[in-house]
C-alpha cells in the first residue's frame, strides 16, 4: 500500500497547506499570495477618501471575504498539526493571527482594519514557494550573525543612551529654557535626534558653546552609525568562515514536519531532523 493511500484527510490537508513541492501545495500558496496582495491593495484604496466614498461597499465586502478565507486557513493550519501551540506561538503563527484579526477588531475599534497591512509579512513565504534555498541560507546566516551580535549591540546601545543623557543634561545647562531646552528630557530628546543624524530642527542651540557641543554630537553620530554595522559584519564573516569545509551541496525541500513545524528537510529524508517524527511523503512531489 502506498504512502498516499495511508494518508488521512489531515495529512493530505497538511501537505497542501504547509508544503510547496506538490502541485496542490504550490497552487494553494500562489492563491494565498494573490489574496494577501489583494487585501493590501484594498486597504490602501480604502484609505483614499475619493475611492472609499465611491466604492466603500465593494471594498468592505471584498475585505470581509478575504478575512473569512484567512480565518478558515488559520483554523486549518491549527487542526492539521499535532502540536497546535507550536504553530500558534511560532513566528508565522503570530503573523497569521495578527493579519486575521484587524477586520474583526474594526467592529469595536474604528480604523483598526488598516492593520491588515501586517499581511505583507506573510509574503515572506514566497522564499519557500519559489524554492530560493540559497537566499534562505544567506538570510539564516544574517539572522545568526544578528543573534550573535545582540550582546555587543545591547552594551553599545546602553552606552549611547548614557551619552545622550549626559550631553542632554549639559545642553540643558548651557542653553536653558530661553533657547528651547526647557527640561532635561527634552534636551535628551534633542541629543538623540542629533546623534542619529535625523535633525528635525525643532530645537537648535543658539549659544556658541552649545553650537560647539552640537557639532561634536553630530560628528559622534556618524561614528555611532558605523559601530553596529561593524559588529554585525564581523559576526557575519565569522558565520561564513564556520561554514568553510562544509561545501557539500545539499538539496532541501519545503516539506514541513506535522509534529514540530520544522522545515527545509533534505530531499529523501524519512524523519524530521528536529524531533525525529516520521515525515509524510507525497507521490506528487515536483522537481
Amino acid at each position: 500500500m502506498s504512502n498516499k493511500s495511508n494518508k488521512n484527510w489531515r495529512d493530505k490537508l497538511h501537505d497542501i497547506i504547509y508544503e510547496a513541492d506538490t502541485p496542490a501545495g504550490k497552487l494553494f500558496d500562489i492563491v494565498l499570495l494573490i489574496a494577501i496582495l489583494a487585501s493590501i491593495v484594498l486597504v490602501m484604496l480604502e484609505s483614499v477618501k475619493r475611492y472609499d466614498a465611491r466604492y466603500h461597499t465593494f471594498l468592505d465586502i471584498s475585505e470581509w471575504i478575504i478575512t473569512i478565507l484567512f480565518t478558515i486557513e488559520y483554523v486549518a493550519r491549527i487542526i492539521t498539526v499535532k502540536r497546535p501551540l507550536k504553530y500558534i506561538f511560532s513566528f508565522y503563527g503570530i503573523v497569521d493571527f495578527l493579519s486575521t484579526i484587524p477586520k474583526y477588531l474594526s467592529i469595536i475599534f474604528a480604523g483598526t482594519h488598516a492593520l491588515v497591512a501586517l499581511r505583507a509579512l506573510r509574503l515572506l513565504r514566497i522564499f519557500r514557494i519559489l524554492k530560493l534555498a540559497r537566499f534562505l541560507g544567506a538570510s539564516n546566516t544574517l539572522v545568526n550573525a544578528l543573534k550573535a551580535s545582540r550582546a555587543k549591540i545591547s552594551v553599545f546601545l546602553f552606552a549611547v543612551v548614557i551619552i545622550a543623557v549626559i550631553l542632554g543634561t549639559i545642553m540643558y545647562l548651557v542653553e536653558g529654557e530661553e533657547n528651547g531646552f526647557t527640561n532635561i528630557p527634552k534636551s535628551v530628546y534633542w541629543c538623540i535626534v542629533t546623534l542619529t543624524t535625523v535633525g528635525f530642527g525643532d530645537i537648535a542651540p543658539q549659544t556658541p558653546l552649545g553650537q560647539f557641543i552640537a557639532s561634536l554630537v553630530m560628528i559622534l553620530g556618524y561614528g555611532i552609525i558605523a559601530v553596529p554595522t561593524g559588529i554585525v559584519s564581523a559576526e557575519y564573516t565569522s558565520q561564513n568562515k564556520t561554514k568553510q569545509g562544509h561545501t557539500e551541496k545539499i538539496h532541501l525541500n519545503s516539506q514541513s514536519c506535522a509534529n514540530c513545524m520544522a522545515e527545509d528537510h533534505r530531499d529523501g529524508a524519512e524523519f524530521c531532523y528536529e524531533c525525529g517524527e516520521k515525515l509524510h511523503h507525497s507521490n506528487n512531489v515536483s522537481d
